[in-house]
C-alpha cells in the first residue's frame, strides 16, 4: 500500500508516466488503473478488490428466483431437493441444487440440521426392509388432537416398500370392530398385503393374550396376513412411519379444529402424487405403487386343519377338551383351532398355520407359547 501510495502521487506530478510504471516494476495498463482509482476514491482505492465476476452468465433470473420461493411457502416442511424436483416438473427446467440451497438460505427459508452421532440400536430378526409392493403395511394410529369432529385421531397405513399412503382416516374410536370395518374397505380397494407391521398397543395386539393375539390381528391371521411387530417401548422400529406421524403433526395437527377428513384425503393425494421422495430417487410413493394381487375373500367363515381335530372357541375364550374347558384366549372367541398329536405325549393347539401351545393330557392343562409373534412368524393361508 505503500508503494501504491508513492506512486499514484508522483503519477499525478509525473511528466513521463511510462518511465514511472517502469520504476515500480508495473504494466502502463495497471499504473493508469491505480490512479484512476486514487482520483475517484483516494488511499482506500489502492487496495486489492475482489476478482470474483460481478455477474454470470448461469445467475438465476429475478422470475426464478420468486418462483422458487413461492413454492417454498406452499410447501414450508419440504427441503431444497423437494422444491427442485417440484419445479422440475412444473418447468421442465432447472437450476442446480447448490442454487435452490443459496436461494432458500438467503431469504432465511431453511434452517440446517441438527447432526446426530449414530447409535447402535440393534435390529428385529424380521425387521428387513420389504423388498416388493404390498409386502409389508405399517399400520398405527397418529396421536390425537381436537378436531371438527372432536377428538382426532387419524389411522395411518402405509405400504413400506413406496411409500403409498392407503389410508389416512379419522375413525370414531380405536375399537377392534371400528378399525375392522376400516380395513375391509381398505382389502376392498388394495386387496391383501402378505404382512402386517404395528405396535404393541391396541387393537393391533393385546398383551394378555397368547402370543399377543387381539381380536383384529386373529383377524388378519385368518386371512393369510402375517404378522410383525416392533418391540415395547422402541418406536425407531416403526422408524419411517414415526417421521409419517411428524409430518402430519406439523402440517395437519398444526391447523387444530380445521382439520376435517376431507382435509386429510387432500394431503394424502399430496403426499402420494405431489410429493417426492429421497428414498425413492425423488419418485412420487404414487408412481411405484399398485393393487395387491391377493384378493379380498370376504368374511373368513370356518378355517379348515387338515390332519387336525377342529374345536371352537367360545364366548368365553375355552374350548371343551375330554369334558374339560381349557382357557386359550378370548380374542380367538369364535373361531376354531386345531389340535395335532406331538410328541412327549403332548397335543399341539394350532390357530390358522400358528402354533398357539401345547396341551397336557396328564394334567388336563393348556400351556401356551409366550414368544414375541415376531418370533412365531409363518406363512399363514386362508384354509377357508
Amino acid at each position: 500500500m505503500e508503494q501504491r501510495t508513492e506512486f499514484a502521487l508522483k503519477a499525478l506530478k509525473s511528466e513521463n508516466f511510462r518511465a514511472l510504471c517502469q520504476e515500480y516494476g508495473i504494466s502502463t495498463k495497471t499504473g493508469y488503473k491505480w490512479r484512476e482509482r486514487f482520483l475517484s476514491r483516494g488511499i482506500a482505492g489502492l487496495a486489492e478488490e475482489s476478482r470474483r465476476p460481478r455477474s454470470s452468465p448461469q445467475q438465476l433470473k429475478e422470475e426464478e428466483v420468486c418462483q422458487i420461493v413461492r413454492l417454498k411457502f406452499a410447501h414450508p416442511y419440504w427441503g431444497p431437493r423437494k422444491i427442485r424436483e417440484l419445479y422440475l416438473r412444473q418447468h421442465g427446467e432447472v437450476a442446480s441444487l447448490s442454487s435452490f440451497k443459496r436461494v432458500l438460505e438467503a431469504a432465511g427459508l431453511t434452517q440446517r440440521r441438527k447432526r446426530r452421532r449414530a447409535t447402535e440400536a440393534g435390529r428385529l430378526s424380521s425387521g428387513a426392509k420389504a423388498k416388493a409392493v404390498n409386502e409389508i403395511w405399517r399400520v398405527d394410529f397418529k396421536g390425537w388432537w381436537h378436531g371438527t369432529e372432536g377428538r382426532c385421531e387419524p389411522l395411518t397405513v402405509r405400504d413400506e416398500f413406496s411409500r403409498y399412503l392407503l389410508e389416512l382416516r379419522q375413525v370414531p374410536n380405536a375399537r377392534s370392530h371400528t378399525v375392522q370395518e376400516s380395513f375391509e374397505k381398505l382389502f376392498q380397494r388394495h386387496g391383501l398385503p402378505q404382512a402386517s407391521r404395528s405396535d404393541n398397543g391396541t387393537p393391533f395386539a393385546s398383551r394378555s393374550a397368547v402370543l399377543g393375539l387381539s381380536r383384529l390381528s386373529a383377524w388378519w391371521v385368518a386371512l393369510g396376513i402375517n404378522l410383525e411387530r416392533s418391540r415395547p417401548g422402541k418406536p425407531q422400529d416403526n422408524g419411517a412411519h414415526e417421521r409419517l406421524h411428524r409430518d402430519i403433526s406439523q402440517e395437519l395437527e398444526c391447523l387444530g379444529q380445521n382439520v376435517s377428513q376431507e382435509a386429510l384425503d387432500l394431503w394424502r393425494h399430496q403426499f402420494n402424487y405431489q410429493r417426492p421422495h429421497e428414498a425413492l430417487e425423488l419418485r412420487c410413493p404414487g408412481d411405484l405403487y399398485h393393487n395387491s394381487n391377493r384378493k379380498y375373500p370376504g368374511a373368513v367363515q370356518e378355517l379348515v386343519y387338515e390332519g387336525m381335530t377342529a374345536r371352537r372357541v367360545n364366548h368365553n375364550g375355552c374350548i371343551r377338551w375330554k369334558d374339560h374347558s381349557l382357557f386359550v384366549s378370548q380374542s380367538l372367541s369364535g373361531w376354531n383351532v386345531g389340535l395335532k398329536s406331538a410328541q412327549n405325549q403332548t397335543i399341539e393347539l394350532w390357530f390358522a398355520q400358528l402354533l398357539l401351545g401345547h396341551l397336557d393330557p396328564a394334567t388336563i392343562s393348556f400351556e401356551r407359547i409366550d414368544l414375541n409373534p415376531i418370533d412365531a412368524k409363518t406363512n399363514f393361508k386362508n384354509a377357508a
